[in-house]
């Protein structure tokens, strides 16, 4: 089989992470810890590139896949730690380097007891444009994956335009493409934008659509959205949906706007994926075995782990798995539970990358039997 390479290209920034110290007591609520005034003392940080290029395509390199990283970063501080994260994975020489322009950062609070809480900062993922990508670098490319235009304001401004214009190219050349998006700030430019009018002028450009129920939800029925949000407080959201009344239908919906498959990343309880009827339709460059494809629908569960230290970057890390899996070949079912394998290790640890562990000795842990959760939707 020939080798088939892959560009994971968009948002890109520096991950920090206050460490909060062993046996800190879990909270119900931000408030019962982050007090104006109060000092909290945590542990040494956790430094390491996110964003969906610094999380995706790096999990991509590890795992075995031939990518190119493109994203974009200025000439700080922050840029070189970016880079010298990335070279660490012989990542980071395929980074564009902007003067003038910040590089982008998250301080990311991983509260003991409560989901993820995010301070970001754009920087120069907002100029990020088509332009930006060279053309050699789609000479040999089977496969374009492009993440957080949530996070890019020239991938959302004007109705999405240059996000629509990157991806009829990538398909004009015969690359399947892959887009995965994050929840924006509802009261920012990003999330007043009209998002049902941008996927809707995108998915028919899109062979692997690959949202959270939450980033889906929030697109396609913000009612729902808000509804579900004030039910769950600060529980995670997907504890309040069920397969059929909630996740399906969006999934549904998505391919009537024209995606060939979408995989929905629904948290703890697991992913579901839904392919249309016309795989044959995915980018020519990747020699998908459409029959194999068609039609597919499947709930995959998620696997147990002995613990859990923060979920920052599971979903990313799954995607990797899954496009990874397929660039080596796999069906939906085998790629499927190895994006929910991935995905539930990279929850063991602080970053997204240390724990994963090659696709290979994933597939024998799942074939002797690694168990399932119970949480069902």
């Amino acid at each position: 089989m020939a080798v088939r390479t892959a560009i994971a290209a968009g948002h890109i920034c520096i991950d920090i992470t206050p460490v909060f110290p062993e046996g800190t007591k879990p909270v119900q609520n931000l408030g019962d810890l982050l007090k104006p005034g109060k000092l909290v003392e945590v542990a040494a940080s956790s430094v390491h590139t996110g964003g969906s290029v610094g999380n995706t395509g790096t999990a991509m390199k590890i795992l075995g896949a031939d990518v190119k990283l493109l994203g974009k970063i200025g000439k700080d501080a922050f840029g070189g730690m970016i880079r010298q994260v990335l070279d660490r994975y012989g990542a980071g020489g395929d980074l564009m380097e902007t003067e003038g322009e910040t590089s982008s950062y998250t301080i990311v609070l991983a509260v003991p007891g409560l989901d993820r809480l995010f301070v970001h900062c754009p920087g120069a993922n907002d100029t990020f444009s088509a332009a930006d990508i060279p053309e050699d670098a789609l000479e040999s490319a089977a496969l374009f994956h492009f993440g957080y235009p949530t996070l890019m304001r020239r991938m959302y401004e004007n109705g999405g335009a240059e996000l629509k214009a990157m991806f009829r190219h990538m398909k004009e050349k015969g690359i399947a493409t892959s887009l995965d998006l994050t929840v924006p700030d509802p009261a920012g430019d990003a999330g007043k934008a009209d998002w049902k009018g941008i996927l809707r002028e995108v998915l028919p450009y899109t062979d692997f659509f690959v949202p959270s129920f939450e980033e889906l939800c929030f697109m396609l029925d913000r009612e729902k959205y808000e509804r579900i949000g004030k039910t769950a407080g600060n529980d995670e959201i997907t504890k309040y949906v069920s397969l059929e009344a909630d996740i399906i239908p969006l999934a549904e919906a998505c391919l009537e706007l024209g995606a060939n498959a979408v995989l929905i990343k629904c948290g703890a309880p697991g992913m579901y994926l839904c392919c249309s009827g016309h795989m044959e339709r995915v980018g020519q460059r990747l020699e998908l075995d459409a029959s194999a494809w068609n039609g597919y629908r499947a709930f995959e569960k998620s696997f147990r782990i002995d613990r859990v230290l923060s979920a920052t970057g599971a979903g990313d890390t799954s995607i990797a798995a899954f496009l990874t899996s397929i660039l080596k070949g796999s069906g939906p079912k085998e790629a499927l539970e190895n994006a929910s394998a991935e995905g539930a290790l990279c929850c063991t640890s602080y970053d997204s990358v240390s724990r994963l562990l090659p696709l290979e000795e994933v597939r024998k842990r799942i074939e002797a039997g690694w168990e399932k959760t119970e949480v069902n939707l």
